[in-house]
Formats: structure tokens, C-alpha cells, sequence
């Protein structure tokens, strides 16, 4: 096994054969050269022509950027006016007006809804003709608390048009962050729905936010869709049907002219204080960016239909479910439910009944699906789909396979893209049909992005020296591009403190990375999940990967733990392929699988076992939380933000099992598997307290 899974880390995959015979956007890998060596070296003239190009301008701009990382007051297309809205929508009227804009699924195939260029034009005039009515105005900022339905992305688009920024928090976020960030936008308007459908769940939204806005005060109106038509509470001269609203205003409103600079929308990520960051995004660069990287990184041909099933909550689906698509008048995608409903077989029936070309989803989707083995996919006809992409995290070795051999059937080219909120749309990845691939690499720089690997102890730039297979250090880029955020709201200190002082005249993206010898990037996770063990800086997605080669494991993380002799002990938690099951000596070959993989240094000291590991309902894994159950740190935060909190109950659990057991290491850990989810909910029924109760007390 470990063998199988150096050798497909070392393989080179050539380029998708699909891709090719369709014809890619970009000719060849000698093109793309040439074109990145410009974008570098002549970046003015270089993103003058693109911005020209996918942008139109309603007056153009003066010059192409200013300002840089050490002053932190980058701009792009000065002076430049446009609005997302019309690029999105109105200049495609003309040759597309009848072309599908939005494909929906909802949460039950049945459910399809198209809407087309034209229709969209008229959904988001109305909108906006009703925000306008409750005061809204260009530079206030509107919450959407929403769940994926085509009205979401109607609302954002109505924002836009009058100059309002919008802020999104996902719909599975608690009432407090929902409360907090609704305060920090300082918004007056939120825009919800009474009930979201996920699975066999239905999530009471419109409760969410009465909960939140107890606290709001200066919240003057809630816009309420439909969803499902529950019962929900209602505080009358403040709560508006959505729908109804709509039907009182014309379909059609003018746009507001925007400048290049002006703010598009603000949307938060998580801090390492655990205080949420509002990132600023602005009109013109951001949609200069997320434009360009779509329609290149997913050869974006006029008759696609492009499907990306992630949240509108997330930046994911900002770029590349809204204004990167719509601006480039391609038919986008949107997907409420889940992939493993009703079954593990859901992404690939969508794909074959809606002809799919281009499919973009997370490594943990991926591996979720990996478990079901290959017959899900195997029933449906793949054949429409060009290109393959994931995001999110790095992608392990053995997921990229499976993706490629059995949802690609050889034939369809990986994308693998790094990038990150604050970077607005995608930094590092193969362009479809050119780049040879290599199984968990993000491989080459997008144009424009100058990526350079830092020493963390001075700062200066690693050095490749002779005979060096490989270089290591942080990832930081040493140029600005146009969709990069410009601030943190109401606090442009932590702005420059979190991304521009930390290495000067850089951007510190925050990750850690290794480059190969024919110059791939592999992102190895974040700085903080790097963990020092007896002077070797292991990074975690290294182990990770390892374990997850082993055919037991579908799934796992590993963080640090203090130890009095190596400073850093490895921590892993595993989730168990169907079939398996945890024991000593499985431990044991998890242990070796790593340490032949990697190296002894690499072997976890602690290797759990679990049915799942805690996630957000966007699929990331928390790793503070795994950090503090492993330091059994009670003191857990919010965890508001969960899909299962159970999940955190069962590993307390289980952790606490491991401390009681009397012995170390090894040994405690063998023990510990005999205490299972079900024992931990057996004592809960029997009134027994759970382990992490007694060791409060």
C-alpha cells in the first residue's frame, strides 16, 4: 500500500484527452510560458488586456494598478466604472437572453428550476427595487441568511446593481455569529427564508434569525422567501414576504455606476483569534479575477453547463458560483442538497441527466463518496464531463485517484486549486488539456501570481540548492493581482498585520508549501498545522496522506499534542473504511504504513479511531477543535458551527478514555477502542456520565 501511494505521488498524469478534443482555451503548455512569463514581467500591459477584455467598462479606467503590499493600499483599474450586475447580466441580453443562467436542483431531484438570462435580469430588478423601498442605498451593506436556492444568488446580484454590498453567512452558522456579523456590517436589511432543506433535515432559518436579531436593534427589515411554507414567527412592520415584495415592483432598475475600487462585498473568515475577519472585496479587479480564472481553469466553452456544489456562504461560491460564471454568460449550476442523498449515487445522476461538463467539489465530498466504493458512480453515464475540480484543502493522493480513474474514467483533466478568501479566486493549478498532473499537487501559478517560498526563521527566500529534489518553507506571493482583498472591515491593522507585515513587501498566504523538482507546488496546510517532532517539521497533510493510503482509512487529521521529550507528539484520528474495524493491531499497521511512508519521525504517537470527525456543513474538518480534544482541552469554544456536534461529544469521549486508561502510549490507545459511539450512547441513556463529565469534575 505505501508503495502504491509513493508511486502515484510520483506519477505524472498527462493532461485529459476530453480536454483535447474539445479544444482548450489555452493551446499548449509552451502558450501558457509565454503568456505567464508576460503576465509577470509586463503585468500593467498584460492585465490591462484581460481587464479590457472580460470587463466591459462603462468609462475606462486611467491605469492598470498602484499602491503595493508595504503601504497596503493596492488598487487595480483606477478610476475605472462599471457595475457586477450589468457584466453578470444585462451586456449578455443581446445573444443569450434565452440562454440558461442558473440551473437549480433543490433538495429532491424533482425539484429543477431553469432560469435564463432574461428571467434572471427580471428577478434581480425586482429585488432590487424592493431593497431600494426599505432604505437600501449604495454603500450600505445587506445579510442574506440563505438557503441555495436561485433567490440567494438573485439577491446578491440585486446588491450589486445598486451599489450595496452584500454579506453572506452561511445558513448553518448559530444565531450569536449570525447576531455578531449582522452587527459588524452594521446591516439594517437581512434577507432570509423561513425553513432550508438539507437531506432529510429542515432547517428552521427564519427562527435562526429572530434568535439573532433580539440583539439588533437597528435591523429595520427581514425579507422572508419561501421555501417551504412552515410555520414561522413574525414581528409585524419588520418581516416581508420576499416573493410578495416582488410583485410589486417593475422588472427592470437601473444600474449603479460603480467605481473599480468601490467595495462589491464583505464576507467573514475565521481569525486565529477565533474573531471573525469581515474580508473587502472590490468591484473591478474581483471581477476581472474570478472571470479570467474561470473561464481558463475550467475551459469554459458557450454550450457547458458548468456545475460548482459548494455554498453560496463560502467564497467558493461567490467566485465560482455567481459572478465568476455570470460574468463570462455561462450556464452555472446550483445544488441544494447533499451528495449522499438520497444516496451516494446523487452527483453522478445530476451529472448524467443535466450533461454536466464541469464538476467542482472538496476532498472531503470526495472521500465521503471513496467510502461507497466505485459502483455509485459506475451506473451513470459520465461521458459529458471534461474537467474535474477540488478545492477547499489539499487533496490526498488516493482521492485524486479515485477521482480521476472512476468519476473521470481516465479521460477528464484534475483540476486541484489552491486559493483562499482573502485571495478572491484561484493562485495555483494545472489549466485543463496542458498540465501534467501529479496527485496531490496544485502544480503551476495562475497568471499574474509570483509565488515564493520563505525561510520562516529570517524571512528570505528558500534556495534550491545542488541536488535538492525538493524545497520546503512558507508560501507567500511576491506580487499584487487584481482579485485580492484590500481589508479587513474597520480594521486595515489587522489587515496589514495578518497578510502584509508578517514577511514584508509580501503576501503571507498562511501555508505552508513544498516545490518539486520540475517546480510543482504541493501545499503541505497550514503554518499552524505544521508540527515540530524532535527538530522535523512535519506537515500535517503529509501524515494524513499517509494513513489515508491504507486501505482502512477513508478519512483522517492530525495535529500536535505537547511532549516533554519531542516538544510535539502526532496526534491522528482516523475514520474507518466499511469493512474495518479498530484495534491494536490495525493501530499498529497505521503506525508502520506512515513510518514507511514517511519516515519514524512521521510515526503518530496516538493513532483514534472514530466514526467521524467534526466538520462545518461545508465540509471542513476543525482542526482547532481536534487540537483542543487532543490537549484535552475542555474549553471548546464555539461550536456553533457544526454539522453533528455529537461528533465532539463521542471524541471528549473517547479522549478521556485514553487518559483514564492507566497506561501510555501505545498501550492506552489500544484500549481505548473498546469504549465505541455506541457504548458512549449507551451510557447516556442509562443516565451514565460520559467520560469527559468525570473529568471535569
Amino acid at each position: 500500500i505505501n508503495q502504491e501511494c509513493a508511486t502515484i505521488m510520483m506519477s505524472t498524469y498527462p493532461p485529459g484527452e476530453r480536454v483535447s478534443k474539445k479544444g482548450a482555451l489555452i493551446g499548449s503548455m509552451e502558450e501558457y510560458k509565454k503568456l505567464y512569463t508576460r503576465s509577470i514581467e509586463d503585468g500593467d500591459a498584460f492585465w490591462a488586456e484581460v481587464g479590457k477584455k472580460q470587463v466591459t467598462w462603462f468609462s475606462d479606467f486611467t491605469k492598470t494598478q498602484s499602491g503595493g503590499f508595504g503601504s497596503g493600499n493596492v488598487a487595480w483599474y483606477l478610476n475605472g466604472k462599471l457595475n457586477a450586475c450589468y457584466n453578470c447580466i444585462d451586456r449578455h441580453l443581446p445573444e443569450k437572453k434565452d440562454k440558461v443562467a442558473l440551473l437549480w436542483e433543490g433538495n429532491e431531484s424533482k425539484d429543477i428550476r431553469r432560469i435564463t438570462y432574461s428571467q434572471l435580469l427580471e428577478g434581480v430588478c425586482r429585488i432590487a427595487g424592493v431593497l431600494q423601498d426599505q432604505g437600501v442605498k449604495k454603500g450600505d451593506c445587506v445579510c442574506l441568511y440563505m438557503p441555495m436556492v436561485p433567490e440567494a444568488a438573485m439577491v446578491m446580484l440585486a446588491c450589486a446593481r445598486i451599489g450595496a454590498l452584500h454579506s453572506v453567512v452561511f445558513a448553518g452558522f448559530s444565531a450569536e455569529a449570525l447576531r455578531d456579523r449582522v452587527i459588524d456590517g452594521k446591516c439594517k436589511v437581512v434577507v432570509t427564508a423561513d425553513f432550508g432543506l438539507r437531506a432529510k433535515k429542515s432547517i428552521p432559518l427564519k427562527a435562526v434569525v429572530d434568535q439573532a436579531l433580539a440583539q439588533c436593534p437597528d435591523v429595520s427589515s427581514v425579507l422572508v422567501y419561501k421555501r417551504t411554507g412552515g410555520n414561522v414567527n413574525w414581528t409585524q412592520g419588520r418581516d416581508l414576504w420576499l416573493l410578495d415584495e416582488m410583485e410589486k415592483h417593475r422588472p427592470y432598475c437601473p444600474c449603479e455606476v460603480m467605481d473599480a475600487e468601490d467595495p462589491l462585498f464583505m464576507l467573514y473568515t475565521s481569525g486565529s483569534t477565533g474573531r471573525p475577519k469581515g474580508i473587502i472585496h472590490t468591484t473591478g479587479g474581483y471581477m476581472v479575477w474570478t472571470s479570467f480564472t474561470h473561464k481558463n481553469i475550467f475551459d469554459v466553452h458557450d454550450d457547458d453547463v458548468y456545475a460548482c456544489v459548494a455554498d453560496i456562504g463560502w467564497i467558493t461560491g461567490h467566485s465560482y458560483i455567481v459572478y465568476g460564471p455570470l460574468c463570462n454568460g455561462a450556464t452555472s449550476f446550483m445544488f441544494e442538497s447533499t451528495p449522499l442523498y438520497p444516496d451516494a449515487g446523487r452527483y453522478w445522476d445530476m451529472v448524467q441527466r443535466h450533461k454536466i461538463t464541469s464538476f467542482y467539489t472538496a476532498p472531503t465530498a470526495i472521500r465521503a463518496l471513496m467510502k461507497y466504493g466505485p459502483e455509485p458512480a459506475n451506473k451513470y453515464d459520465l461521458s459529458s464531463l471534461r474537467v474535474l475540480g477540488s478545492v477547499g484543502e489539499p487533496i490526498n493522493p488516493e482521492a485524486w485517484k479515485w477521482y480521476y480513474n472512476v468519476v473521470g474514467r481516465g479521460k477528464c483533466s484534475i483540476v486541484d486549486t489552491y486559493w483562499q478568501t482573502e485571495t478572491g479566486g484561484i493562485m495555483l493549478t494545472p489549466l485543463p488539456g496542458l498540465t501534467p498532473t501529479k496527485p496531490g499537487s496544485a502544480t503551476l501559478p495562475f497568471f499574474g501570481i509570483q509565488p515564493i517560498l520563505l525561510n520562516p526563521e529570517n524571512g528570505k527566500e528558500v534556495e534550491r540548492k545542488s541536488g535538492d529534489d525538493e524545497i520546503q518553507g512558507v508560501l507567500a506571493i511576491k506580487k499584487p493581482w487584481p482579485g485580492m482583498c484590500r481589508t479587513i472591515k474597520g480594521d486595515h491593522n489587522r489587515y496589514m498585520t495578518t497578510y502584509l507585515k508578517p514577511y514584508p513587501n509580501h503576501y503571507f498566504t498562511g501555508d505552508g508549501a513544498t516545490i518539486d523538482k520540475d517546480g510543482y507546488f504541493w501545499i503541505t496546510g497550514r503554518v499552524d498545522d505544521v508540527i515540530n517532532v524532535s527538530g522535523h517539521r512535519i506537515g500535517s497533510a503529509e501524515v494524513e496522506s499517509a494513513l489515508v493510503a491504507h486501505e482502512a482509512v477513508s478519512e483522517s487529521a492530525v495535529v500536535g499534542i505537547e511532549d516533554p521529550v519531542k516538544g510535539q507528539a502526532l496526534f491522528a484520528y482516523v475514520t474507518l473504511t466499511n469493512g474495518f474495524k479498530s484495534d491494536a493491531k490495525l493501530v499498529d499497521a497505521l503506525k508502520k504504513a506512515v513510518r514507511a511512508n514517511i519516515g519514524g519521525f512521521a510515526r503518530p504517537d496516538y493513532v483514534l479511531c472514530t466514526d467521524a470527525l467534526p466538520k462545518t456543513r461545508s465540509g471542513k474538518i476543525m482542526r482547532r477543535l481536534l487540537r483542543k480534544i487532543a490537549c484535552k482541552d475542555t474549553n471548546l469554544g464555539d461550536t456553533s458551527t457544526l454539522a453533528d456536534p455529537k461528533v465532539v461529544e463521542r471524541l471528549v469521549a473517547l479522549r478521556a478514555e485514553i487518559q483514564t486508561s492507566g497506561g501510555k502510549g501505545d498501550r492506552a490507545v489500544s484500549r481505548q477502542f473498546s469504549l465505541t459511539a455506541e457504548r458512549v450512547e449507551l451510557q447516556r441513556k442509562q443516565g451514565e456520565e460520559p467520560p469527559n463529565k468525570r473529568l471535569k469534575k
